[in-house]
């Protein structure tokens, strides 16, 4: 399935709708709409993953590495809406204590 990504920027927060699966063969582009959200004058950046059925290790790397990035730069950021299976893998691989992630 192919990703998707559309964004819709305000001055408190941007917002990056997900849709598709996430894996190592589209990860990049994933990662390069978060770093360019994270360029943006904004307060937060928030990723709506309602539309994300999946998700791999690859994936989850490019979210705590964001994270990561928003908290030096000062922004928050959060992944909203996210299905049951996306929260698992978070869980599973230890690091839903190191993103900010909600379930849908």
């Amino acid at each position: 399935m192919e990703l998707t990504i559309t964004t819709n920027p305000s001055p408190e927060r941007y917002v990056v709708a997900v849709t598709g699966e996430i894996d190592i063969s589209n990860a990049d582009k994933l990662r390069n709409a978060i770093d360019l959200a994270l360029e943006q004058p904004t307060e937060r950046v928030e990723l709506d993953f309602s539309q994300v059925a999946y998700i791999d290790s690859t994936g989850i790397g490019v979210l705590v590495g964001a994270a990561h990035h928003a908290g030096e730069r000062g922004r928050g950021f959060a992944i909203t809406h996210a299905q049951p299976n996306v929260v698992r893998v978070a869980q599973l691989l230890g690091v839903d204590k190191d993103i900010d992630i909600s379930a849908a």
